[in-house]
């Protein structure tokens, strides 16, 4: 059995031992108010056992519903959102009625309600941790509930002491208690008919989950990224442009992307990545060079002072724009060749025209994972390697 089903049948027990509890000294004592909470208790144990019947058939799927029965705990959550605001009203009624009449053998009551307040406050505690932990509204709507009937009975045992003392504060303090039962239903309520009707997930996931996405080297844009709610779980959707027209790559790179998503935000059941190749009219060709002027092909490439990059129309193979760029990584002891490559992926570099052999080195998958295509050049110069290759200055 899991630990949420584990919680949501505690609570039904813990909930039963409460009316009894409740029942048999309001019988003692004859407090009306103490009656009516042990009644209001009664309903907490309707409540739970609802939130373990959702819990139960919100992780069924079927042909019917292939998507499972997720929302059944949002829907679950209002029922219980209900019960909260059912308790505002019950207790609105107890003091229009003036049920805070004086009891007899007031200490007996006033000690069993005070270890009904502990008992309900450190569960509630409890399982307002559990549900957060495993994102499930249920629970933690249950919590609230549970914590609702905290002050619910704080009301009675402000009755019950004040009947004690004469001074009657019961009517006073239950219209205080009210108010935050009734902001805490309310609450509730919202967040339950949020999802419900596919309300937009939260900013903070949204933005870790854009993050992610962009962080991938073949992601030249992110056009769309939406999610929604279904109980606990959360299902994400992007449109994304990849750098890359193979096929097979372009799925193993949304794989990748989704599987990092799952593995770094709570609670995602579904991330479903559309990609389309992107559309080019230029591509960047780059080599490492020893000087800005001449652009000599170094033989080195990690430890080259300098990146020559040319813009080349791809239908007539005109150079449209030259540039040179320092290697910022050239005092870096260590690993030296794959920053620089990742460094040229960021500089949305296409061709890498090289004079060493990078063979199996970490360069090479670098580019291989970003479809960067790799050519090895004998030529000494940048541009004679370009022209080599049929590539002519736009001045040509």
């Amino acid at each position: 059995m899991s630990r949420d089903n584990k919680v949501a049948i505690l609570s039904v027990c813990l909930n039963l031992v409460l009316f009894s509890i409740k029942y048999i000294f309001a019988l003692f004592s004859g407090s009306i108010a103490l009656k009516a909470e042990s009644f209001h208790s009664l309903a907490d144990v309707v409540a739970s056992s609802t939130v373990f019947i959702g819990l139960v058939l919100s992780k069924r799927r079927s042909r019917s519903f292939p998507y499972g029965l997720f929302k059944v705990e949002n829907m679950v959550s209002l029922f219980v959102a209900f019960a909260i605001l059912y308790a505002a009203y019950e207790i609105v009624i107890e003091v229009l009625r003036g049920g805070s009449r004086v009891p007899h053998h007031v200490i007996p009551a006033v000690a069993s309600v005070f270890f009904v307040i502990i008992i309900a406050y450190l569960f509630s505690r409890y399982e307002a941790r559990v549900g957060k932990e495993m994102g499930s509204p249920s629970i933690k709507a249950d919590a609230e509930h549970v914590r609702v009937d905290v002050f619910a009975n704080l009301v009675v045992l402000a009755g019950l002491c004040s009947a004690y003392v004469g001074i009657n504060l019961d009517r006073a303090a239950a219209l205080v208690v009210v108010v935050f039962i009734s902001i805490s239903g309310i609450r509730i309520l919202t967040d339950g008919i949020r999802v419900l009707l596919d309300a937009s997930l939260d900013y903070k996931t949204l933005s870790a989950a854009e993050k992610m996405i962009a962080s991938e080297a073949q992601v030249l844009e992110i056009k769309d990224l939406t999610g929604r709610s279904s109980g606990r779980y959360k299902f994400i959707e992007s449109s994304i442009v990849l750098k890359t027209h193979d096929l097979d790559k372009a799925h193993f790179i949304a794989s990748r992307i989704e599987e990092n998503i799952k593995e770094h935000i709570k609670n995602v059941d579904r991330v479903l990545i559309h990609y389309e190749p992107t559309s080019k009219e230029f591509l960047v060709y780059a080599a490492p060079v020893e000087d800005r002027d001449k652009l000599d092909i170094s033989h080195h490439f990690g430890e080259a002072p300098y990146f020559a990059l040319a813009k080349v129309h791809i239908n007539n193979k005109r150079i449209i724009e030259t540039r040179v760029i320092e290697n910022p990584f050239i005092k870096i002891e260590e690993s030296k060749g794959i920053l620089v490559a990742e460094f040229l992926v960021k500089q949305s570099v296409d061709v890498i025209l090289a004079r060493e052999n990078f063979g199996r080195k970490g360069p090479f998958y670098v580019f291989s994972s970003a479809s960067v295509e790799m050519i090895s050049t004998d030529k000494d110069t940048f541009m004679e390697a370009l022209r080599s290759m049929g590539i002519v200055h736009k001045d040509s």
